[in-house]
């Protein structure tokens, strides 16, 4: 579908029913979401499911690929829908993406999230050691280029069922540019405002939330899930037990049946 100046694939579940978005995050597509679209029971909404600009199989224009501009792409994708107060469902940088058209579309009802970072970081002590030494290699000039682009390590060390959408290394400059938007001690500036506004109005939203969260997990471990049973008002959490970063593929049915018992509440 033409969206701005490329254009935008997208899975659709049909159903005639109010929509519901699924975005992924990094290095991930659309297909992340299909184990958890075969096991739920979406009460007959429609299912959409867009690869973010740059991934996927959606195009690949010449993009600096910020946050900010994966919000500007999907905040079109859902015009040239004509979809304006879609439920949001997020995983990974899909969150980040999530909370800020949460703040710019006031009719959106509801949002569901797992795994993704909900603001920025104070500094390097909120990773653990092995996440540290990673992304800080990923971040130095010349040493991340060298692990994305050339080794295409974050395809098969992280997410080798993507192989096919990243196959070179211009492909990969996306996923290379995820790696240095994590706001950490206040950089990237304008990530880390576009994050923080977010997150705020997130804190300050009645908008029905649904947090499910891996036991251990890997980005929202148990004190994010503290701060947000503390911070987010009309707050589910649901916890999905052994699971880590990737839930929609790592736990599809418990996320599935987090989705569908939250759904029929708001439909209630």
């Amino acid at each position: 579908m033409k969206v701005l100046d490329t254009t935008m694939h997208y899975l659709d579940g049909g159903g005639d029913g109010p929509p519901i978005v699924f975005l992924h995050g990094n290095p991930t597509s659309s297909r992340l979401w299909e184990p958890v679209l075969r096991h739920a029971d979406l009460g007959g909404r429609r299912a959409i499911a867009p690869d973010l600009v740059g991934m996927g199989r959606s195009g690949k224009p010449d993009l600096e690929y910020r946050l900010a501009d994966h919000v500007e792409y999907v905040d079109a994708f859902l015009d040239a829908l004509g979809i304006a107060d879609p439920v949001l469902v997020a995983h990974d940088w899909g969150v980040a993406i999530g909370m800020e058209l949460l703040r710019r579309r006031p009719l959106i009802p509801a949002f569901a999230f797992m795994e993704g970072h909900l603001r920025p970081l104070a500094g390097w002590d909120e990773f653990d050691e092995g996440g540290r030494d990673v992304f800080r290699r990923l971040r130095t000039r010349g040493e991340g280029e060298r692990m994305v682009l050339d080794e295409n390590f974050l395809i098969t060390e992280v997410a080798p069922g993507y192989a096919e959408h990243y196959p070179d290394a211009r492909s990969r400059r996306p996923l290379l540019q995820w790696t240095r938007e994590i706001p950490i001690a206040g950089e990237p500036a304008d990530t880390a405002a576009l994050m923080a506004a977010g997150w705020a109005h997130l804190c300050r939203s009645d908008t029905p939330k649904l947090l499910v969260y891996g036991e251990p997990g890997v980005v929202v471990t148990a004190g994010k899930v503290a701060l947000c049973r503390a911070e987010l008002p009309n707050l589910t959490a649901v916890a999905v037990p052994a699971a880590g970063h990737f839930l929609p593929e790592e736990a599809p049915q418990e996320v599935a049946r987090a989705l569908s018992g939250w759904l029929r509440t708001l439909n209630g």
